[in-house]
């Protein structure tokens, strides 16, 4: 990697991947799935000296967005997720909060499109719309970095579960198989649960490739 520094903290009571992308050239910093525990995400941000830019989100679920809206709040700074993902981050039920963690919505500040390109933190981004999982899961790719965050749509050896609503195991297939065939086999892959893994180790391993 070029220029980052990736650092994951896993906050939750599903031990969710948040993840920290920071530009080791000025310090700008980038938030993936912020997923709970705002204090913890403060800590970790200011133990990297980093200027937080922006918050990603893969998808709605709580799990990955239980501190998104403090962390907004904290540094004055946008939330971005899919469009196809607006209504699950406004329904509790969808966004499973309800029926874990008490009711929670959330309203991103900027809703993406499938291969729009990011400019930020000094990183270019690609959007990379991955329905399955959620309807507007994505994955976020870069590739100068050599860099895929994965959320929960492709795990090392797995890919997320597609029996919650606006899941479908058709477009998971899809979308996995999308990944796999598109992206270099050295692409290093940082999920929202579990181990990173790369591209050409899933290609060769998973049972769903």
């Amino acid at each position: 990697m070029k220029h980052a520094v990736i650092e994951q903290k896993v906050l939750g009571m599903v031990s969710t991947n948040t993840w920290f992308l920071k530009n080791v050239e000025t310090g700008a910093l980038l938030i993936i799935d912020p997923a709970d525990q705002p204090l913890l995400i403060q800590q970790k941000i200011t133990a990297m000296e980093g200027k937080p830019e922006a918050i990603l989100l893969t998808h709605g679920h709580f799990d990955h967005m239980m501190a998104a809206d403090a962390v907004r709040t904290r540094y004055q700074i946008p939330i971005l997720a899919m469009e196809e993902e607006k209504n699950l981050l406004a329904n509790p039920g969808y966004n499973l909060s309800q029926a874990w963690a008490g009711a929670c919505t959330l309203k991103a500040d900027r809703w993406l499109k499938d291969q729009e390109i990011l400019e930020l933190a000094g990183f270019t981004i690609r959007v990379l719309h991955t329905p399955g999982h959620t309807q507007g899961s994505c994955c976020y790719y870069l590739e100068e970095e050599g860099v895929l965050f994965s959320g929960d749509t492709l795990f090392a050896g797995s890919v997320g579960r597609t029996d919650f609503p606006t899941s479908s195991t058709r477009q998971m297939m899809n979308s996995v198989h999308m990944l796999l065939e598109q992206l270099p086999g050295e692409t290093k892959v940082f999920s929202g649960h579990g181990e990173e893994t790369t591209i050409a180790y899933e290609k060769r391993y998973n049972p769903f490739a």
